[in-house]
């Protein structure tokens, strides 16, 4: 006999572990496909961040600094960017379309 009852299951705590999952997986360099280059360095990342065919792409006028932090950012949903860094970094993740610090046209507010 067949019930259609359905039930709902929930890992509280899911959110939380992929961000450490995520965390781990950049801080190893576990299953890297990607190497992000600028200023002569490297940062090896994972295509779900960086869709790219390419094995190596290599980003013009973005500092490495940057680059670090906007990594730190799209695998955490986090970063610490000092009060200097701050309008430069986001002129970066701009010019990268990084979702969360990006501007797109829905998100930006009109003054009435």
């Amino acid at each position: 006999m067949s019930s259609d009852q359905q039930f709902f299951l929930k890992w509280n705590d899911f959110q939380t572990n992929m961000v450490t999952s995520f965390r781990h997986l950049r801080d190893e360099k576990s299953f890297t496909d990607v190497t992000l280059a600028c200023e002569g360095q490297t940062c090896k990342a994972h295509k779900m961040e960086n869709p790219s065919k390419h094995p190596i792409i290599i980003l013009k006028d973005v500092s490495y600094i940057h680059l670090q932090a906007i990594l730190e950012f799209m695998y955490a949903g986090e970063v610490n960017v000092s009060q200097e860094q701050l309008p430069a970094f986001l002129k970066t993740a701009d010019r990268l379309k990084v979702k969360g610090l990006a501007e797109t046209p829905s998100s930006i507010k009109r003054e009435g």
